[in-house]
């Protein structure tokens, strides 16, 4: 870039800085920035949109158009030229305006004498918070200096507003983090929680855009840029030779990146026309999430990750805002976070009151650690951390998979309602927490709870629960940077039986594979994870790591009862190979002068469609079968259950869905092996009422779930029930919900 634009354009930005350096109303500087922007530019025009709602621009300054359009003048995303650069993202220069693609003509603003025009978007890390807009009457392309020296101008502008600097009268000037916002997610658990913002990796803030001098900062540019090479170096050595190969693919593009001349080379010009430093680092950063959202392919848009998250580090090193940055935690707090692992979340405890995260799944890790601790969780809540501070007020709704940021006394005063009426629902649970599930018609029917972490099993005795129906012992592997010992193992489960106090336990084996990949294992590229190599399939090929869990189990017993069950099991062959395997190390125990057991029951979980016609002698032979609801259902409609758009189509309590369960049941009965529901459905009473309704007689849930389902169950004849879904299977309905909801309603 010639040096006469480098300086130029540093005498802008001084002339900024200045601007922004002295008293006044956000209003005053926004009008002198517009003026200055201007005269330094060579132009007419020179205005500022910015968003006063998620769908709205307004002008907010202007030098140039009739001034009488400020606060006036307002378009839609896409609409004109300013909507298109702000739905685009990307500049639009256009000699003739008025004959450009979307020109829209605002007649208040006075635009009709001005020909040429140069809009770019005013955007921080990804959030666009607005457009800034140059106009002259001659007819003229703008150069690529002047459109570059106008992006950093842009940046600048939109880095002051965040930190405040224009904050004025209206919704488009008001202060940024002050509003109240509402973000809609998916639900990964249910429940309600209100408490302050804790966030997972506070947001940097450059509080000194402006450079004011452009040699130093090259040179503090340099050293963070040789500090980051270092780093990544010494996580490439550390990895050895047995390395997680895509850990060390990550690792190799972040060094690819790291030795990028055109990324440094770009960085450094931005430096050189008066940014700081940290602000070319951020100016890039923000133009790479802003092309993430632009690319299709999947692999480019991975790389683009890559880059994204290597400018996040080079920004902490420069700004000394790394995640531990002593800040306490707050008074009920709730963790908002892009993702985070199942390791990083045990860190933080049973503390927290709620979890909100930008991306996550239904099935994460994240998911299970929160069901575990019965805590709402709300995944894809988009763009949260452009928005919440640490403390902020937040309530979290994981029912409807809502979150209220900074909410008004009417939205607080009713979610508190909705808190109360909860809590109260509880105090009525806890009083029948010692007495037995016993319907009206005599059945009684056996709660169980699931769980995966030593912290569970408290819930065992305050939640009434009859027993342990799964225990994931996954999650001792999850949350491990290596494969845990035999004896660690061993310790563990033991513990887990003495916390139960005589309660059955049943232990499921280890499911990995689909969305649960080890941070130790190599990663199996699959079309379809969800259809692939998992679970039981991954024991029978590993057969050392199944050979040692099942060793941990059996010394873990100790002369107790032990229950194990196999995961994700097809076919009938698989069960038997892998009910083999555990007679076999059962015998070698016995060898070996370990204490065995006092008894041993091998059960499956079924959760594909194909083991409900498995031969008679699958159902001989295994001791207990408990259906996997979540993968059941969504193998038997085809729809994934991490897919919004699909999964929520398919009601569980669909009549083909239930007969399928009552033939399950019919031939569990025939030969006598006990058969139980697992799964987020067997929480939810109404649909636990029709799954009792269908011959099932034992059921296993969060440990919250247990006091509303026995609340039901207690109050309902069986019989009943099942004549009014017998009914709505006659008539045709798709559900039988609306039958079995009608007929709770008029009797309760």
């Amino acid at each position: 870039m010639p040096e006469r634009s480098e300086s130029e354009s540093r005498k802008l930005l001084g002339r900024l800085r200045d601007t922004l350096a002295q008293e006044g109303a956000g209003q005053e500087r926004l009008d002198r920035i517009t003026s200055i922007i201007a005269e330094s530019m060579g132009t007419d025009v020179c205005s500022i949109y910015l968003f006063r709602d998620p769908e709205t621009l307004e002008l907010c300054a202007t030098e140039g158009l009739n001034k009488e359009a400020v606060h006036q003048t307002r378009m839609r995303i896409g609409e004109g030229l300013v909507g298109r650069v702000a739905r685009t993202r990307t500049p639009v220069n256009t000699p003739d305006a008025p004959q450009a693609r979307g020109f829209r003509f605002m007649p208040e603003t006075g635009e009709e004498i001005f020909s040429s025009f140069l809009g770019l978007p005013i955007q921080r890390l990804g959030e666009t918070l607005g457009v800034l807009v140059v106009q002259s009457k001659d007819a003229r392309t703008y150069t690529e200096d002047e459109v570059y020296a106008l992006e950093v101008v842009a940046m600048v502008i939109a880095e002051m507003a965040e930190l405040g600097a224009f904050q004025g009268e209206g919704a488009a000037m008001g202060a940024r983090h002050t509003q109240q916002a509402l973000f809609r997610g998916g639900t990964a658990q249910e429940g309600a929680a209100e408490g302050h913002v804790f966030l997972h990796e506070p947001r940097v803030v450059v509080t000194n855009p402006i450079a004011d001098d452009p040699h130093a900062e090259l040179v503090r540019l340099q050293e963070a840029m040789d500090t980051l090479r270092s780093s990544v170096d010494e996580m490439l050595g550390a990895m050895g030779r047995g390395a997680d190969k895509e850990q060390v693919k990550v690792l190799e593009a972040y060094r690819m990146f790291a030795n990028s001349r055109s990324w440094v080379r770009r960085m450094e010009e931005d430096i050189s026309l008066g940014l700081s430093a940290a602000a070319a680092v951020e100016k890039e950063q923000s133009a790479t999430r802003a092309r993430m959202e632009q690319v299709p392919d999947p692999y480019l848009r991975e790389r683009l990750h890559d880059l994204d998250d290597l400018s996040n580090r080079l920004l902490r090193l420069l700004t000394g805002q790394g995640r531990d940055t002593g800040a306490e935690m707050p008074e009920k707090p709730i963790l908002v976070a892009k993702n985070i692992g199942p390791g990083e979340l045990l860190d933080y405890g049973k503390k927290l009151r709620g979890i909100v995260l930008e991306e996550g799944s239904v099935g994460s890790h994240a998911a299970i650690v929160a069901r575990a601790w019965a805590i709402p969780l709300v995944i894809n809540a988009k763009r949260i951390l452009t928005e919440a501070l640490n403390g902020d007020h937040i309530m979290v709704d994981g029912d409807q998979g809502v979150v209220h940021l900074r909410p008004d006394e009417t939205v607080t005063a009713a979610f508190r309602d909705k808190m109360a009426m909860q809590t109260k629902a509880q105090e009525r649970y806890a009083s029948i927490r010692d007495k037995p599930a016993c319907t009206l018609c005599g059945e009684t029917i056996s709660l169980h709870m699931n769980a995966g972490l030593m912290a569970d099993l408290p819930s065992l005795e305050s939640s009434g629960a009859d027993g342990v129906g799964l225990f994931r012992t996954e999650l001792q592997f999850l949350t491990r940077s290596r494969v845990p010992r035999r004896s660690e193992l061993a310790a563990i489960y033991g513990s887990v039986m003495d916390a139960a106090k005589g309660k059955p336990v049943v232990f499921r084996t280890l499911d990995i594979g689909s969305d649960k990949v080890l941070p130790y294992m190599k990663r199996t590229e699959e079309p379809n994870p969800a259809l692939g190599w998992r679970a039981i399939r991954v024991a029978l090929d590993k057969k050392g790591v199944m050979r040692m869990q099942l060793q941990a189990l059996i010394r873990a017993a100790a002369g107790r009862p032990l229950k194990v069950m196999f995961p994700f099991v097809a076919q009938f062959d698989e069960f038997r190979d892998a009910r083999q395997h555990l007679l076999d190390e059962l015998e070698r125990e016995d060898k070996l002068g370990h204490v065995l057991p006092a008894d041993v029951s091998v059960g499956a979980m079924l959760e594909t469609p194909s083991l409900a016609f498995a031969p008679r002698q699958f159902f001989e032979m295994a001791d207990f079968i408990s259906i996997g609801g979540n993968d059941l259902k969504q193998f038997f409609f085809a729809a994934d259950r991490e897919n919004e758009r699909v999964r929520k189509r398919y009601d569980t309590l669909n009549v083909s869905f239930l007969t399928f369960l009552e033939q399950i049941v019919g031939r569990c009965d025939d030969v006598g092996v006990p058969v139980s529901f697992c799964g987020e459905d067997a929480g939810r009473p109404v649909e636990a009422l029709c799954f009792t309704a269908m011959g099932m007689r034992s059921l296993s849930m969060r440990p919250a779930s247990i006091g509303p389902v026995k609340s039901l169950l207690r109050r309902v004849d069986l019989a009943e029930a099942k004549q009014v879904i017998d009914d709505a299977r006659v008539s045709g309905a798709q559900s039988v919900r609306p039958a079995v909801m009608d007929w709770l309603t008029g009797r309760m």
